[in-house]
């Protein structure tokens, strides 16, 4: 099995589309991501809408409120590739059903006249549906349910909208992730699931400095067990005298 660890430098990238295939002709026609470095939103982000050049299904209107009169004067994808190519370039990629957001992402690069694909020649890509039925297996794992589960407040997404879904996305990200230094346990792949999931653990060193010990002073140590009388007091009982 492959072996890797994220980088520094992550973007938590989402997409809405005119229907849900490629195969179908279908194209992508919103682009948002935020940046994350060294597990922190640093402010930046990628946001663009695209003119898709095709009408966009009503059952996708339905759910993420673009129309195609919206659409009519905006940028075609080939007008902001080299933006979102520079944007991404480097970083990892976390994305929520990574599969679909990639395969249309590579789709849209298929059809340009200079061939600049696939999106994987240029980042890594991290599934977090694929994590979050690994982390939470038989339960329900979509965006909304995850932050359920998680106590984010998505109340004001009433629509799907890429750039508010993908800053959601990086709350629940950091929560269900929670504080590795590699980001990920180790997890495998399933090629049906997602396009790229392979994340390394990092030892720690054998040969490694001793811990320094610090010692409470007697104000302090006075003060913890005047605590402790408190909670004996309270609850007739202490865990920290047991």
């Amino acid at each position: 099995m492959d072996k890797r660890t994220f980088t520094n430098r992550i973007i938590i990238l989402d997409t809405e589309t005119t229907g849900l295939s490629p195969q179908d002709g279908h194209r992508v026609i919103e682009i948002g991501g935020v940046e994350m470095i060294n597990r922190r939103l640093t402010g930046k982000h990628f946001h663009a809408y695209i003119n898709p050049e095709r009408s966009i299904d009503d059952g996708a209107i339905a759910v993420h409120g673009i129309t195609n009169e919206f659409l009519a004067d905006k940028p075609v994808f080939a007008q902001i590739v080299e933006e979102f190519i520079t944007f991404i370039e480097g970083a990892e990629l976390v994305i929520h059903n990574a599969p679909f957001d990639v395969g249309f992402l590579n789709h849209e690069f298929s059809l340009l006249k200079n061939q600049v694909g696939p999106i994987e020649n240029y980042s890594p890509v991290f599934d977090t549906l694929t994590y979050a039925r690994k982390k939470h297996p038989g339960q329900r794992n979509s965006l909304d349910a995850l932050c359920k589960r998680y106590g984010i407040d998505n109340s004001h997404r009433d629509l799907h909208g890429a750039l508010l879904d993908s800053e959601i996305l990086a709350d629940v990200f950091l929560l269900m992730t929670g504080g590795q230094s590699s980001l990920l346990d180790e997890m495998p792949v399933n090629q049906e699931d997602s396009a790229v999931v392979v994340v390394g653990t990092q030892q720690i060193k054998k040969n490694r400095p001793t811990l320094k010990i610090i010692h409470c002073n007697e104000e302090e140590s006075s003060s913890h067990n005047q605590r402790l009388d408190e909670i004996e007091k309270a609850s007739q009982a202490s865990l920290w005298r047991a």
